[in-house]
């Protein structure tokens, strides 16, 4: 496609637009319908109907000696690490309530994620007091994947071991950017030496998984910072690469007014440091599995691709699917299928929700048909890149109907029921997706949920 037609379609498809890490997205929730009661039910339901396939645990650990001016996450800033036993206390408690619910047996555990924050805020011996008592008299689903979050530069030889010695395996290092000016904007320090150690000692241990995330459209990045940025990446040899789009949304993030709109690389300039990065990583031999993400040909993220089994969730994409996946922990979604609940997102009102042996959920979402069928299509797109849609389904009429434009565009093609994307697609995904998301349709309030599609 000539550049002129491109960069027209990126002026016209540059609007606010999900993520779709969940259907219906988080500000489409009705949570006046959601209660506890409902929700527990919905998990025990989920539970009795999977539970050979083991399920899926998700731990939040939000705490960070230094805030990242970027950063969306739910964190809460301190150097004090007394706050690091009694977190891990009601995380224990509250993973204790959901084994009541699921009949107090004992359970096959397929993942476990530890997310942030920092989990390698944590002292070693605290994450091994965590990840034990999570297993105790539960067992390790075979082919399991346990894997955590770590910032290069206090993630030490001792946090690697600890959590490999109880059966992690994969790594993701938040590193974002290497160019000094940037990391001074965000606040966001490491070295190149800081992950080549981290890398040295995960290797020499065993991990067989590294994931970076590394980001564009930060402040003050150019073609250049970001070139130097993925070359220092190639060299160090992860397995994966997250290459996110920065979200600017400091209406819901404060931090991130220690800059402005004018140090952002934006539009055609933003794209352009994607198309840059996409091409040297591919060249390097990683695979394009998603949006965003990409992995080399023996990893177990591009073979989910290609075989059909890619999953998306709140954490992006995954290798694999289980149809229940508890959050632990402040700010936490939990995910049944046909239910989503969030945890309360203070560290003071979660610890005492926990005390009065209540489940710290304070919204969530019950699905009915309708959401169940739109999530699966645009699950489907968003992992497969295509689309089957159930015949004699009223909403198909719209879809079809908002796909057209797409289809004219170039985005993608539809031959009745089957929709797929194209290569020009692939960079407007989120926009192709939005055609399929009813409860967005139904509304124009849409500018102050989401950040810019490209």
């Amino acid at each position: 496609m000539e550049i002129d037609r491109f960069n027209a379609l990126i002026h016209k498809y540059n609007v606010a637009a999900p993520r779709y890490t969940s259907y219906p997205t988080v500000p489409f929730w009705e949570n006046d319908h959601f209660n506890e009661q409902d929700w527990r039910l919905r998990v025990s339901e989920n539970f009795k109907d999977s539970k050979e396939q083991g399920i899926s645990i998700y731990v939040h650990l939000p705490f960070c000696e230094s805030l990242c001016t970027y950063c969306g996450c739910n964190t809460r800033i301190t150097k004090n690490h007394q706050v690091e036993d009694p977190y891990i206390t009601s995380i224990l408690k509250e993973w204790k309530m959901y084994k009541e619910i699921l009949g107090n047996e004992s359970l096959k555990i397929a993942e476990i994620h530890l997310g942030g924050g920092t989990p390698t805020f944590f002292q070693a011996e605290n994450l091994h007091r965590l990840i034990a008592g999570l297993m105790e008299g539960n067992q390790r689903a075979e082919g399991a994947s346990f894997s955590f979050e770590a910032h290069p530069a206090n993630t030490t030889y001792e946090h690697l071991k600890t959590l490999y010695d109880l059966g992690f395996k994969r790594l993701s290092l938040g590193i974002q950017d290497f160019d000094e000016k940037v990391q001074f904007i965000i606040n966001r320090h490491q070295t190149v030496e800081d992950v080549a150690r981290v890398m040295k000692d995960a290797r020499a241990i065993g991990y067989d998984s590294i994931n970076f995330d590394l980001i564009y459209g930060l402040p003050l990045q150019t073609a250049e910072s970001v070139s130097m940025t993925i070359e220092h990446s190639l060299i160090l040899n992860p397995d994966r690469i997250s290459f996110y789009s920065y979200a600017h949304v400091p209406w819901i993030k404060p931090g991130q007014r220690r800059f402005t709109e004018h140090d952002l690389p934006v539009g055609e300039e933003k794209l352009n440091l994607y198309k840059l990065g996409k091409q040297m990583i591919q060249e390097a031999g990683f695979e394009d599995v998603g949006m965003d993400h990409f992995a080399k040909p023996e990893d177990e993220l591009y073979k989910a691709s290609k075989n059909g089994t890619l999953h998306r969730n709140f954490m992006g994409y995954a290798d694999r699917y289980k149809p229940l996946l508890i959050g632990l922990g402040v700010s936490s979604i939990s995910d049944a299928w046909t239910a989503f609940a969030q945890n309360v997102k203070t560290v003071e009102e979660y610890h005492k929700l926990i005390a009065e042996n209540k489940l710290p959920v304070f919204k969530g979402h019950l699905l009915n048909e309708e959401d169940v069928l739109v999530r699966q299509y645009i699950l489907d797109m968003m992992c497969r890149g295509k689309v089957s849609l159930k015949p004699h389904e009223e909403i198909n009429i719209g879809i079809l109907e908002r796909l057209q434009p797409l289809q004219l565009d170039g985005l993608a093609e539809i031959n009745g029921l089957e929709v797929q994307i194209t290569e020009v697609g692939k960079s407007f995904l989120r926009n192709v997706c939005m055609a399929f998301d009813v409860r967005l349709q139904r509304t124009k309030e849409r500018e102050n949920l989401f950040s810019q599609a490209i």
